[in-house]
């Protein structure tokens, strides 16, 4: 099967200008490698395409994919996660991860958390900021959490984001419209463990990989899974790995991961973050349906190996589940101008298959 890889290499984007703050999502060089490696020695073709323009002018050329394997994050707006599935779609070309739907509810934390709490998952009290002078409504009291509401990798985390004292609310306010120019999201503070949990499959076939608990060291930046702490981590953090079998506080995360992963409609993989309150309990936190693939550093790749899961066989299962509900749902539809037709790859999972021609 011929798969075309679409990523944000970071940098590409330094070198072009752009700082290293508002790059940290994109993806390493090395990635890119593993990746491509790992597809390889399941027995398919590779080939790069890189960012939602060099799709556009890939696609305008008349390149078709048999599947795309999608972790382009996107440069700029709220939906940006969503900017090449959303391209895909157009196409007819079937993808990895989550549709444009899903990624940008996901991305837009608020969103999210209003979608699992409608159905029954918990997830702390919140409320969006977006001016420097809104006043927090007299139900949330301190310990709040504040964070950008659409960004990913800790950006904009620090440890000011927990709000002790009322006083100190509307400076941290300020200082994040200014620096991200997005709302804020208030959360009310969770003072238990905080658990990543990994996600493989997508709905009902979906599955918990596993779970690490973010545990921070005397070296790491107090209290909070901050933008530092998760950037430089060897030194600062310890990733321990969640037994669901002996500890039933992790087996309730999981269980929480799982229920909101289901209900926001993430596919493939992923993670979705938990932190338990002071009385041990469990909450939804955030969901990522577009998680890192580094094999060294990126959360999903550490928690496989842990679990002696190589990173060949962690991509193995992604593509699977993305190739199973292609069969299953026909999430590739042919359009009239793209000259799709069918075919059957190596595995036995029928695809759409798009022709090379104009388009």
């Amino acid at each position: 099967m011929k798969i075309g890889l679409t990523y944000d290499l970071r940098s590409e984007y330094l070198r072009a200008g752009y700082g290293e703050e508002e790059t940290a999502e994109f993806d390493r060089e090395d990635t890119v490698e593993a990746l491509e490696r790992s597809l390889l020695e399941l027995g398919h073709e590779t080939e790069r395409i890189g960012h939602a323009r060099a799709l556009v002018e890939r696609l305008a050329r008349g390149d078709r994919w048999d599947l795309v394997f999608n972790i382009a994050e996107g440069l700029l707006g709220e939906a940006r996660e969503s900017q090449v599935p959303a391209i895909l779609d157009v196409f007819g070309i079937p993808y990895t991860f989550s549709d444009p739907l899903v990624l940008a509810v996901c991305l837009r934390k608020d969103l999210a958390k209003l979608v699992v709490a409608k159905s029954g998952v918990a997830t702390p009290a919140f409320e969006v900021v977006t001016s420097s002078g809104h006043r927090v409504s007299p139900s949330m009291s301190v310990p709040l959490f504040l964070k950008p509401v659409a960004e990913g990798t800790s950006k904009g985390i620090g440890p000011s984001s927990i709000v002790r004292t009322p006083g100190a609310i509307q400076g941290v306010f300020a200082d994040l419209l200014a620096r991200f120019r997005q709302p804020v999201l208030v959360e009310s503070f969770l003072e238990g463990r905080e658990f990543t949990v990994g996600i493989v499959g997508t709905g009902e076939r979906a599955r918990v990989l596993g779970s690490l608990e973010v545990l921070l060291l005397e070296t790491a930046e107090a209290g909070v899974y901050s933008y530092l702490n998760k950037k430089a981590f060897e030194g600062r953090v310890e990733y321990r790995l969640g037994r669901s079998d002996l500890d039933e506080e992790v087996r309730a995360a999981e269980s929480v991961a799982l229920a909101a992963w289901r209900a926001l409609g993430c596919r493939d993989g992923g993670r979705v973050d938990v932190r338990s309150d002071g009385h041990g309990v469990p909450h939804f936190i955030e969901a990522n349906p577009l998680a890192g693939l580094n094999p060294e550093i990126s959360d999903l790749a550490i928690m496989a190996r842990l679990l002696d899961v190589s990173y060949t066989s962690l991509i193995r299962e992604i593509l699977e589940s993305a190739l199973t509900r292609i069969e299953h749902t026909g999430d590739a539809r042919s359009v009239a101008d793209s000259g799709v037709t069918r075919e059957t790859p190596k595995g036995g999972h029928e695809v759409r298959r798009a022709d090379r021609g104009p388009s």
